[in-house]
Formats: structure tokens, C-alpha cells, sequence
């Protein structure tokens, strides 16, 4: 998760720090990309800005915000980074698992929903660690996901609207985050330099 140029050359690295040449081209950016996308609209739902999810949250959440971002961390594995392939593999799963929950027909109680969305809490407070190592807006991205995570647990524990309402708002804040990333890693490899900044950790 870090913004390469077409040589996959580090641009963010440190000037101290050797630059990593990878065999693979940086698929940051569709990572990114992916999770923010649907990640932003169904936050807007969850808002309560616009009423119901429907379809468009759905399509997303399998193909682009599902196997897109699997498609995303598998090639992280191929270019060796760990943190990269977890997270998006695993955010990815997340996304087709609630196109499973949405679409299967089974329903789910809001303490089963509670206690999905926590474990995801847990999963996102953990990577925040590694996190450290790779980037600024990385952990921006980690932190405000696991805030979000963690009130929308307690909104569905509660069944309170407006708990689920304010991690709809860092939801938001948090794709606009992820999108920044996504668009830092784009233009950093398309010009060759580092253009946008990304804070790299030291």
C-alpha cells in the first residue's frame, strides 16, 4: 500500500531508505479505490441523508468493493507485502460477506449484526499497529475505520439510529480518506514523483 511509479520504485520512502523494486506494479491504488467507493455509499445511507441502501450498495459491494479489493490483496501477495494483501483480502471478504447477508434471505438480529461489525473492530484496532510502519494517510485510514466499526457495533447493540447515523459520518470521513490514498498512489506513479504527500512513516 504504498504509491510506486511505473518502475515500482517507492516514491514515498524516506531519502534514507533504500527504494524497494517490486515485480508487480502497486495495486494501492485499486485497493483503495474499491474500499472507498462503496465504503462512501453505504455510509451515506447510514447517514440517513439518503433512505435505503438498494441495489447500487449491493453491486458494489460484490464487484468492486468485493472482488476487486481481493483481486487487489492477492497481487499485495504477490509483491510480498503482508500488511497490504491482509487488508485488502480481508476487507474485501468483508464487503462480499455483507453482499451474503444482504442478499441470502437469512435474516440476521440487530445483536448479530453488533457483534459482526465488532469483530471487524477488533480485526481494523490490531492492523492500526502495522499500520504505524507504513504511512500517514494509511493510519488515518485504519483509525477513522476502526471508530466507524466500533459505532455502528453499538448502534446495532443499541438499536440506537443515532449511533449508527454518526458512524455513517466517519464512514464518510474515512473513504474520503481511503480515496485520497488511492488518488496520492495514482498521480505519485503517473508523474514519476512524489506529487501528493502520504506522510511515510520514518
Amino acid at each position: 500500500m504504498t504509491a510506486l511509479n511505473d518502475s515500482n520504485r517507492d516514491l514515498n520512502a524516506p531519502a534514507n531508505v533504500p527504494a524497494v523494486v517490486l515485480p508487480f506494479g502497486d495495486p494501492g491504488a485499486l485497493g483503495l479505490g474499491a474500499f472507498a467507493l462503496t465504503t462512501f455509499v453505504l455510509s451515506f445511507f447510514n447517514t440517513g441523508w439518503i433512505a435505503g441502501a438498494g441495489g447500487s450498495v449491493l453491486g458494489l459491494a460484490l464487484f468492486y468493493g468485493g472482488i476487486a479489493q481481493v483481486i487487489a490483496g492477492i497481487w499485495e501477495f504477490a509483491n510480498r507485502n503482508t500488511f497490504g494483501a491482509t487488508a485488502f483480502v480481508s476487507y474485501g471478504s468483508f464487503w462480499l460477506a455483507y453482499w451474503f447477508l444482504a442478499t441470502s434471505g437469512n435474516k440476521v438480529d440487530a445483536p448479530g449484526v453488533g457483534i459482526f461489525l465488532l469483530a471487524w473492530a477488533i480485526f481494523t484496532l490490531y492492523m492500526i499497529f502495522a499500520a504505524l510502519k507504513t504511512n500517514g494517510v494509511i493510519l488515518a485510514v485504519f483509525v477513522a475505520l476502526t471508530l466507524t466499526f466500533l459505532l455502528l457495533a453499538f448502534g446495532a447493540f443499541a438499536t440506537s439510529a443515532t449511533l449508527t447515523h454518526i458512524g455513517g459520518y466517519l464512514g464518510v470521513i474515512t473513504a474520503l480518506l481511503a480515496w485520497y490514498g488511492s488518488f496520492a498512489t495514482i498521480v505519485n506513479s503517473t508523474h514519476k514523483r512524489g506529487v501528493l504527500p502520504v506522510w511515510p512513516a520514518s
